[in-house]
């Protein structure tokens, strides 16, 4: 479900096929595996980039697989929440820059996923980022506001987020802050990436300090982590999921 590949002191991790993408429990484990190898065979200066194949980057939870069995939605909800927070915890204490280059649509969770990198680049020509909880009639968690608070300091582009539900492409999501940098396509979203890694990695920072120091810049998100009481609750009812 996903891949991982070391390019000198740089990690690519691709969530691999033509799919979705979603982020069932299954995926989460996946990820979460491959950031320990990253930990393990990191040296003192690295950078990760996370990107995907297809045409999305990832199209969110799995609502499906949450469905699939009646009565158990929201403890499946839970569950893929529970994993999502490991999976952000581990990103925000991993010791090196993270860039997450967006290879197409990017929805919800996974929107989540990518604005919990250090840095976001996204493909121009095709794809958005939408948090689509509005749509859907899902609540917003809380730890999903503290982290988009932490990352989007604009009042505006987070209501463009949150309260509008609003579909945004590269060009929208640069304009409005959301994202660091706009490319033709996922290969030069990759490229660039890569480049921004090999910036970074050359400064020789030490991964522990960069982490600490990242950890303390999102110590609210840590905090709102830790208690996820919104998770799972339906407006009104979950039929139109």
């Amino acid at each position: 479900m996903c891949s991982l590949e070391k390019r000198g002191n740089i990690f690519i991790l691709t969530l691999t096929g033509p799919g979705e993408h979603r982020l069932n429990p299954t995926l989460l484990d996946a990820i979460s595996a491959a950031l320990s190898r990253v930990r393990a065979e990191s040296s003192m200066s690295s950078a990760l980039i996370t990107t995907a194949e297809g045409k999305f980057f990832s199209n969110g939870y799995d609502l499906a697989w949450a469905s699939a069995s009646g009565g158990v939605f929201l403890d499946r909800l839970k569950l893929m929440s529970s994993k999502l927070r490991s999976l952000v915890a581990d990103l925000i204490s991993l010791p090196m820059p993270t860039i997450a280059a967006i290879s197409g649509h990017c929805s919800a969770a996974a929107a989540i996923l990518a604005l919990s990198h250090d840095y976001v680049l996204m493909r121009n020509d095709r794809g958005f980022i939408y948090m689509s909880e509005l749509d859907i009639e899902l609540k917003i968690p809380d730890w999903f506001v503290a982290l988009i608070r932490s990352k989007i300091g604009a009042p505006r582009s987070q209501r463009e987020l949150m309260l509008r539900a609003a579909k945004l492409t590269a060009h929208d999501a640069l304009n409005w802050g959301i994202i660091d940098s706009a490319h033709d396509s996922t290969e030069e979203t990759v490229k660039a990436a890569i480049r921004l890694g090999e910036v970074l990695v050359g400064r020789k920072w030490d991964g522990h300090v960069y982490a600490q120091i990242r950890m303390r810049m999102l110590a609210d998100v840590f905090d709102k982590i830790g208690c996820d009481e919104s998770v799972g609750e339906v407006c009104h009812t979950r039929s139109r999921l």
